[in-house]
């Protein structure tokens, strides 16, 4: 069925194939990609913007032998796609041979996955303005200001190459978040889903609203080690550094990751079981991979023990093994897209009560990389932290910034929440570590 916005796979799949007849080159790779993106944001409490953006993109890879050339267009008029063909045979002719490469793969039977709700791509500019009612509504009847967007979307992808893939996938997207704010303290929230009526606004509402109302004047802590409780959207974001380019089979090998020479080792938590999963249905499932390949669930740590790397082609067929879909990110080798974390059998409340003095967090801004072998990160909290004392939330207290390593964060937890939450693109528990390094204070 048509969808206005997207080609569809018929017409993904026949300008892919009309790009690979009219190639040059010994092997060709066509990548199609695009949708539509529709987005209502707000700010004090007032709708500001309403927008809807579509387009595409169309990339192409000429191969002659060991020599590559790459083009891109945003247009998909046949002069465009032409010139894009052309200049990619002109940029892999003047290259030096990559004796790196190793070639394109083959076809693969594609999984079949649900991605795609007509709830979410029919989702109209009132119902977004319902949704952020509820939340602004809500922030007023408190005397906050409520800010943030409500964005729903559906993209397709398409890849195809010269030995027979043939690609393609289309999906729905919905998110939701906001701030509520006043002059002393500030919540945030948020939800993702692929379908939209499993957002619930009210609840987006209330849970920034509650967190706004209990971070009024927050007091100054000062730096050094706490025990800290992350919530599921802070743990995505420390899980992020974890497995960018470290569960890599590529960097593994070449020594650029703190996983070699570790594979079998017990590096983590007993508590911490790690995977990635491109058809579960309670992320972002996406089938395949930026190469066409098949998704793989790849089980990256079980209690603790590191067990398996993620490939892309190349690695896997210099390694004699299969490619597990998780290629086309270029130098940083293969990448994990779909992380599921093993849930406990705590509660946020009971590990708060099991906490002497510790911070409560509802989200990390600002975090980066600062020791890619460390897996050191920096960051700030922001938008609800907490002191907590004796087993009790007591006071709000300013934001901190912290420089702490994701192997110790994921290496000590020592309690795991029972429920699992989507988080980007990860889905994830709360949890609890017995001790998180901040290095500074902030004035708000």
């Amino acid at each position: 069925m048509a969808v206005k916005g997207l080609l569809g796979k018929d017409e993904a799949l026949r300008i892919a194939s009309r790009v690979i007849e009219a190639s040059p080159g010994d092997m060709t790779e066509v990548f199609v990609s695009g949708g539509v993106s529709r987005l209502t944001r707000f700010s004090d409490n007032y709708i500001h913007q309403n927008v809807s953006d579509s387009g595409h993109s169309l990339r192409v890879r000429v191969i002659f032998g060991k020599k590559i050339g790459m083009a891109s267009t945003n247009s998909l008029d046949d002069d465009a796609v032409k010139e894009a063909i052309e200049t990619a045979a002109r940029v892999a002719e003047l290259q030096k041979p990559n004796e790196d490469f190793e070639g394109i793969p083959g076809p693969e039977p594609i999984p079949q996955v649900n991605t795609f709700f007509d709830s979410t791509f029919g989702f109209s500019p009132l119902d977004r303005a319902k949704g952020v009612k509820v939340i602004t509504e809500a922030a007023k009847a408190k005397g906050f200001r409520a800010a943030g967007a409500f964005q729903t979307g559906a993209s397709e992808l398409c890849i195809a190459n010269s030995l027979g893939v043939r690609a393609y996938n289309r999906s729905t997207s919905a998110h939701l978040r906001t701030v509520a704010m006043s002059d002393t303290g500030s919540g945030y929230a948020d939800a993702l889903a692929t379908d939209v009526r499993e957002i619930d606004p009210a609840l987006v509402a209330q849970t920034a609203v509650m967190k706004c109302e209990s971070a009024q004047n927050p007091e100054v802590v000062p730096p050094g080690e706490y025990e800290v409780i992350l919530e599921p959207r802070a743990v995505a974001d420390m899980l992020s550094y974890l497995v960018r380019g470290g569960f890599s089979a590529s960097a593994v090998s070449e020594g650029r990751s703190f996983l070699a020479g570790k594979l079998g080792e017990k590096l983590f938590a007993e508590l911490f079981s790690l995977w990635d999963d491109g058809l579960d249905p309670r992320g972002f499932p996406m089938p395949f991979d930026l190469e066409g390949v098949p998704k793989q669930k790849v089980v990256m740590v079980e209690k603790g023990v590191v067990k398996d790397l993620l490939y892309d082609y190349k690695t896997a067929k210099k390694e004699g093994k299969m490619s597990t879909g998780h290629g086309g990110f270029g130098r940083w080798g293969a990448m994990a897209a779909n992380l599921f974390m093993a849930p406990g059998d705590s509660t946020v409340e009971e590990m708060i009560k099991n906490t002497k003095r510790g911070i409560l967090i509802t989200r990390f801004h600002y975090t980066n990389m600062a020791h890619p072998m460390k897996v050191l990160v920096t960051g700030m909290t922001r938008d609800g932290t907490f002191l907590v004392e004796d087993g009790k939330v007591t006071k709000p207290v300013k934001n901190l910034r912290f420089t702490e390593s994701a192997l110790r964060v994921f290496g000590t937890m020592d309690m795991v929440g029972k429920e699992l939450h989507r988080a980007g693109r990860s889905v994830v528990p709360a949890i609890h570590v017995p001790a998180f390094n901040f290095t500074g204070v902030t004035e708000f």
